[in-house]
C-alpha cells in the first residue's frame, strides 16, 4: 500500500513539470545564444581577440538561470508565498543598495549599479522584480474577492507599488524599470481580476498626469529632464540625432536594412 502511494505521489510530481513549457524556454534560449553570438562576434573579437567571449558568459548566465529554474520549480511555492510580505520590503530595501559606499556605482550620471565579487557590476532592480512578482502573486491571490473594488483592486495595489517607484526614479534614476515594473504589476492585477475599465479610465488619467508632471519638473525645475527627453526622442529622434535620438534611428536602420526577418546570421 505504501510503494501504491509513493508511486502515486511521484506520478503526480512528474505530471506537475510542464515539459512543454521546458522545452519552449530551451528552445528560445538557444535562439537567443545565437542572436547573441552573431551580433557580438565581430564586436567581441575587436574588443578581446575573441569572437566567442560574450557568447560563452551568456551561456554560463544561461545554465546557471537553467539549473535555478528546475530547483525553483520543485518547491511548493505555496510555502514561499507566505513570506511575501518580507519579499516586498526586500525588494525595497534591496534598491538602496546603490547608496553604500564602495558597493554602489554611478555610470553616465545615474546611481543604479552595484559591484559584486562574482559579477563587476549588478542592477538591483533585476532583483526587485522578481521579488515584486512574488509578492503580488500572494497579495493578488490573498485579496482576490476585492479585486473589482476599485480602492482595493486597483488603487491600493498601485499605492504599495509607490515606495518601490519613488526610489527607483529618486535614488537611482531608472525610468525603464519603473514603466517595466508598473506594467508587470497591471498585467498581473488583471489576470487576477481586477477590472480592465479601472485601467482605462484612471491608468490613462494617471500617465497623462505622470507625462504633465514630468514636463513640469523638467521645465521649471530642472529636474529629470533627460526623461522628457527619452519621450520627446521617441516621437521625433531626428530632432537631436546625435544623441538622444541615436538609438531610435539606429534600430530604424537595421529594420531599414534587415527588413522584419533580419539579414541571417553573420559567419
Amino acid at each position: 500500500m505504501a510503494k501504491k502511494q509513493q508511486f502515486a505521489n511521484e506520478k503526480i510530481a512528474y505530471k506537475s513539470f510542464d515539459f512543454i513549457l521546458f522545452i519552449t524556454v530551451l528552445v528560445l534560449l538557444a535562439l537567443g545564444i545565437i542572436m547573441v553570438l552573431s551580433a557580438s562576434s565581430p564586436s567581441s573579437l575587436a574588443t578581446t581577440g575573441s569572437s566567442y567571449t560574450y557568447v560563452i558568459k551568456q551561456l554560463v548566465c544561461a545554465v546557471i538561470g537553467i539549473a535555478a529554474m528546475i530547483i525553483l520549480s520543485k518547491l511548493d511555492y505555496k510555502k514561499y508565498a507566505k513570506f511575501y510580505k518580507i519579499a516586498y520590503v526586500a525588494s525595497l530595501v534591496v534598491l538602496l543598495l546603490v547608496l553604500v559606499p564602495g558597493l554602489g556605482r554611478t555610470v553616465n550620471g545615474a546611481r543604479r549599479w552595484i559591484n559584486l565579487p562574482i559579477v563587476s557590476s549588478f542592477q538591483p532592480s533585476e532583483l526587485t522584480k522578481i521579488g515584486l512578482i512574488v509578492f503580488y502573486s500572494a497579495f493578488l491571490t490573498k485579496h482576490k474577492n476585492e479585486l473589482k473594488n476599485i480602492w482595493k483592486g486597483f488603487l491600493k495595489p498601485f499605492l504599495i507599488l509607490v515606495p518601490v517607484i519613488l526610489v527607483l526614479l529618486g535614488v537611482q534614476s531608472h525610468f525603464s524599470a519603473s514603466v517595466i515594473i508598473i506594467l508587470v504589476v497591471s498585467v498581473m492585477m488583471i489576470v487576477a481580476g481586477s477590472r480592465l475599465g479601472h485601467f482605462i479610465t484612471f491608468g490613462t488619467a494617471g500617465i497623462t498626469a505622470l507625462i504633465g508632471g514630468m514636463f513640469v519638473l523638467a521645465k521649471y525645475f530642472q529636474i529629470g529632464g533627460f526623461r522628457l527627453t527619452r519621450i520627446t526622442a521617441f516621437l521625433n529622434p531626428w530632432a537631436d540625432a546625435q544623441d538622444s535620438g541615436w538609438q531610435i534611428i539606429q534600430s530604424l536602420y537595421a529594420i531599414g536594412s534587415g527588413g522584419l526577418f533580419g539579414v541571417g546570421l553573420r559567419r
